[in-house]
């Protein structure tokens, strides 16, 4: 396999978290801040862990090692490359490019809302916490992201040396060389993660602030129709953050889906890429063949390309391919008839669409953009001296 198996990653995680540092769980920094989460009234909290509270001091540590290149083998990568901010914490490449320039088989995804995810990644039932997931850009073999495997010392030294860092690492956890630890690390990075919240949209702005001049009357039309049982979008793009994988506090409980769109059909039988079997990889089960999570379609319109391989270049193919009920690649080693796929999910069955009714749904795709968001400068790159516009 090339990415690490989910067993390897519990090993990891309970590992790192477990190296010398059990001492420093409990430990609190002198004066804490509490933190204020920048959501309109309407909007449920995130659920947070226990043991990782939100604290303002801790976000800010995170969104400094969020953008920290000294945490890549090369001194060039961050966990800011492949999430800029600029395209709501994507990067515009058809699938993540590590530090040694190693492709990954999969798409960046959005971090958008991603403290409302009840499941992380494309594809692994089994990831549901950043804390976790973080873990393996940062030490992850297969493939290499930041490739810091076994340079957990040289990360410490390198922190505990940098009197910002130093300082930063006390206020958020207390005082004292333990308490820069690979633990604190990763929730400081999962905290700030948590606080990359977007609900300023147009939509936002007309369904939830009352604004009925907020979107265009294309955008309303757009809106019934997503909504419609024709299109069928609202079934796995529904709800708070347009995503059926979801937690918050008002929910009684996570709600985890994932998805065959009859992308692929290799072999007639629903074959996907070997290297891109979805659920499969972790599960085996056959009918997990080709399942993905469906990301959040907040800020659609600036996360180009889509699906998890990157495969779909824009907007207006995306729609296609669920008109289609499934996409038809004519030659090449993955040649088939998505739309044939037999694990394919019942909901994409393809539609009729008329070019009018295709804008209205784009209108609507593109009222989701969240410029606040993309601009705020709480979420920007701190090292940063002199602007520059990202890429």
């Amino acid at each position: 396999m090339r990415r690490l198996s989910a067993l390897a990653i519990a090993c990891l995680f309970s590992f790192l978290l477990s190296i010398g540092f059990n001492h420093v769980l409990a430990a609190t920094p002198s004066n804490p801040s509490s933190y204020q989460w920048d959501l309109p009234d309407w909007t449920p909290k995130p659920i947070v862990p226990a043991d990782n509270p939100m604290i303002a001091e801790k976000v800010e540590l995170g969104r400094h090692l969020f953008y920290e290149k000294r945490l890549s083998i090369t001194g060039d990568y961050s966990c800011g490359s492949c999430h800029l901010q600029s395209r709501a914490f994507t990067d515009g490449k058809l699938v993540g490019i590590g530090a040694t320039g190693e492709l990954h088989p999969r798409n960046s995804m959005s971090l958008a809302n991603v403290a409302y995810n009840s499941v992380l990644t494309w594809a692994n039932p089994l990831m549901t916490t950043l804390e976790q997931q973080g873990l393996v850009p940062l030490f992850g073999e297969h493939p290499v992201e930041l490739g810091m495997v076994g340079k957990e010392n040289e990360i410490l030294s390198l922190l505990r040396n940098d009197l910002q860092y130093h300082e930063m690492f006390a206020a958020a956890f207390g005082a004292g060389d333990e308490n820069i630890s690979v633990n604190h690390l990763m929730k400081a990075i999962a905290s700030f993660e948590r606080a990359l919240v977007s609900f300023d949209s147009p939509y936002d702005r007309y369904r939830y602030g009352g604004d009925r001049n907020a979107i265009s009357a294309s955008a309303k039309r757009g809106e019934t129709l997503f909504h419609s049982e024709h299109l069928e979008c609202f079934h796995c793009h529904g709800g708070l953050n347009f995503s059926d994988s979801i937690m918050h506090e008002r929910l009684a409980f996570r709600e985890i889906a994932f998805h065959n769109t009859g992308l692929y059909n290799i072999d007639g039988n629903g074959a996907y890429p070997p290297d891109n079997t979805g659920v499969y990889e972790i599960t085996h089960n056959p009918n997990d063949m080709g399942r993905f999570k469906a990301p959040t379609l907040r800020n659609i319109e600036l996360t180009a390309p889509y699906m998890h391989d990157g495969s779909v270049a824009t907007l207006e193919e995306a729609i296609a391919h669920y008109k289609a009920g499934g996409r038809t690649i004519a030659s090449g080693a993955y040649a088939g008839v998505g739309r044939e796929n037999p694990l394919k999910s019942h909901f994409i069955a393809g539609f009729e669409l008329t070019e009018a009714e295709k804008q209205d749904l784009l209108a609507f795709l593109r009222s989701l953009t969240d410029e606040m968001f993309i601009h705020n400068p709480a979420f920007s790159d701190p090292h940063d001296k002199i602007p520059s516009v990202q890429n």
